[in-house]
């Protein structure tokens, strides 16, 4: 089964008791058969889970090492048919040095025991009493009843997973200024397993997730932590069972302080190995000690649990949302001012048409100017009304400038456009693309030709998603002396505006609140009974289908075939497998073709992870074919 890249992992916390191994066993089983049937492929448990880890200087004690190993025998006999890789923590003694190991076992195979490197002993603990650090060399020995190996920096590498290599640091480990998983990741591991016994103290959970999503971060890997909870001693501790399961810096699962469950996650593996390739600053290591294994996972793609954001550019948090569209108000302003201040410029010109993009543009322009000391004036704010403007929009285009005090002009093109077609023969009842673009083009005349009699720049209105689609009059709105919105794709212009609506409030916000309620068209057709005739998204498609597209197109790479998958997972219930690969189809299309347009685009900030600029993020040959890309889709397409 194509599982599209996704690995689901899980970090369970079994309620154990002190010094009983045989109980401990049965819980960790129970667990494991609950992962399982989850569809879990991999399970980490807690540091010492087999025997606890408050046994103190019961870890000296003859029975409790052979109740140990005798644990991990009978979990490994019970676990033979289970398609699982899991590390569960125990004592292991070797001739006169004991270790605080994980041992890695699947499919009834023990494939190694990974010792612990860096053993506390400050504070509240005391490990160096009772164990010794992990050998620098692989001890072969036998244990559980098996031939196996102890050490440290394993890989497992996994014959049937693709771009799966799981690796085990320890509690402490994670905590030092050089964690194992540094080297074991730069070595190939995609998967960090760490077995933990982290107490609870106030403020801990927060730095214990804070390096959990750091190490996740800075390795462009999975990370599981499965920290001990209930049935450890507390005569002077308390133990808390966070668990936590991150992949890249994000936290996919967490579980509740002071609880026993089973927290699981399903990672994207290919995702992780896209960041590795597409980072020149990723430092690949050849592996040194790689121990392959086999197992028959297979996962259900319709049980994911993983959600994946309709909108992946714009935050689900509303409070982080807020904050994020201050900031990139804040980077488009700063760019613009930047451009003035170096060019000794003090007048702008944007054409506003009533619409989203324009009035986003207007005012990232009076942020600009107010950041400088610039009078409002000096912006220019250049309606251009033409066959298919409404009076909605005009009234918007005439209102927006008026009330926040900058210089309105009107430049009706109707009758130049005509002339234009009369110029070049072309029959105005043919509303047809020279129709179209012969409007767009004028306006940029216009706006070109005010700049000229001020000494100003141009703003270009134009956002990332016109920008992948190609939807833009090359030579026309295409064109500008500085674009603002150049990387803002159409779903994030939305909250941008409703941000600044909430922010102005009175007349203000009343007019933006209507131009974010008024359909996205160029209007470059003539009004139906006085409405928008020309809407845009009924022509291209869905822009929050088309941004999502774009996001994984651009940011990790993916193929069409995992991008049609994460749609229809993302949108299921709200547009059909057939409506999402119409437009997923339309989408590569125009993304080829008309990447020409964007090969030769002017200067604008980038406020996001992506970007479309040639100077930036995306260098692509304007003669690419689309054909693979094309063929993939095919295959795609839904049966009818």
């Amino acid at each position: 089964m194509d599982t599209n890249g996704f690995f689901r992992v899980a970090a369970a916390t079994p309620q154990i008791r002190v010094a009983d191994c045989k109980q401990n066993t049965q819980a960790v089983l129970a667990a494991l058969q609950q992962a399982a049937s989850d569809g879990a492929g991999a399970v980490v448990f807690p540091e010492l889970c087999l025997t606890g880890y408050t046994c103190g200087d019961l870890f000296h004690d003859e029975t409790l090492l052979r109740g140990a190993e005798d644990a991990l025998e009978t979990i490994l006999t019970h676990t033979a048919p289970l398609p699982v890789l899991f590390a569960v923590g125990l004592p292991v003694a070797v001739g006169a040095a004991l270790y605080n190991c994980a041992a890695v076992c699947c499919e009834g195979k023990l494939l190694a025991l990974v010792a612990k490197q860096n053993l506390p002993n400050y504070s509240e603990f005391y490990e160096a009493r009772w164990f010794t650090p992990a050998p620098e060399t692989p001890v072969p020995l036998s244990f559980a009843g098996q031939e196996t190996v102890l050490g440290q920096g394993f890989l497992f590498m996994c014959r049937d997973v693709p771009g799966l290599t799981a690796c085990v640091e320890i509690c402490e480990d994670l905590w030092v200024p050089a964690p194992p998983s540094v080297r074991m990741a730069q070595e190939g591991a995609t998967l960090v397993l760490n077995p933990s016994a982290s107490d609870e103290i106030i403020g801990k959970a927060d730095y214990r997730r804070s390096l959990v999503e750091n190490q996740s971060a800075r390795l462009y890997c999975a990370y599981a932590y499965a920290d001990a909870g209930f049935g450890e001693s507390t005569t002077d501790l308390v133990f808390a069972g966070h668990n936590l399961i991150a992949e890249n810096g994000t936290v996919l699962s967490e579980s509740p302080l002071f609880s026993t469950e089973i927290s699981a996650a399903d990672v994207d593996l290919d995702r992780l190995l896209q960041e590795r390739r597409r980072c020149t600053t990723w430092q690949g290591l050849p592996p040194e000690r790689v121990i392959p294994f086999s197992m028959a996972y297979t996962f259900d793609t319709a049980k994911m649990t993983r959600r994946f954001a309709r909108t992946p550019f714009v935050p689900d948090d509303r409070g982080d949302l807020s904050r994020r569209c201050e900031t990139i108000l804040s980077l488009q302003a700063a760019g613009l001012a930047t451009r003035l201040q170096h060019t000794g410029i003090s007048h702008a010109v944007v054409g506003i048409s009533g619409g989203l993009d324009s009035t986003l543009a207007l005012l990232v322009a009076v942020r600009a100017f107010d950041a400088l000391g610039l009078p409002r004036t000096g912006i220019h704010a250049v309606s251009m009304p033409g066959f298919g403007t409404t009076a909605r929009t005009k009234h918007n285009a005439e209102s927006l400038p008026r009330a926040l005090g900058v210089t309105a002009q009107e430049v009706p093109i109707g009758k130049a456009v005509e002339q234009h077609f009369a110029d070049i023969g072309h029959d105005p009842a043919v509303q047809d693309v020279t129709y179209e673009n012969c409007q767009a083009r004028e306006r940029t005349q216009v706006l070109m030709d005010i700049a000229n009699e001020l000494g100003g720049l141009v703003i270009g209105t134009g956002d990332l998603s016109e920008l992948a689609l190609g939807w833009a009059t090359y030579n026309g709105d295409h064109m500008s002396m500085y674009g603002v919105n150049a990387s803002v794709p159409k779903t994030l212009v939305r909250h941008l505006v409703r941000y600044a609506a909430d922010a102005f409030g009175g007349e203000i916000g009343e007019i933006l609140r209507d131009v974010l309620a008024t359909p996205v068209s160029p209007e470059l057709l003539p009004p139906k009974d006085g409405e928008i005739s020309q809407k845009t998204e009924e022509v291209v498609g869905p822009y929050e289908l088309h941004d999502f597209f774009l996001y994984y197109l651009l940011r990790f790479g993916f193929p069409p075939k995992k991008i049609y998958f994460l749609a229809c997972r993302a949108f299921d219930g709200m547009y059909a497998p057939a409506t999402v690969w119409k437009w997923l189809s339309n989408f590569y299309r125009r993304f080829f073709a008309q990447q020409f347009k964007r090969s030769c685009l002017p200067d604008g900030p980038k406020v996001g992870s992506v970007t479309l600029s040639p100077r930036g993020d995306w260098r692509m040959p304007s003669d690419a074919s689309v054909r693979l890309w094309k063929e993939e889709i095919e295959a795609l397409r839904p049966e009818a």
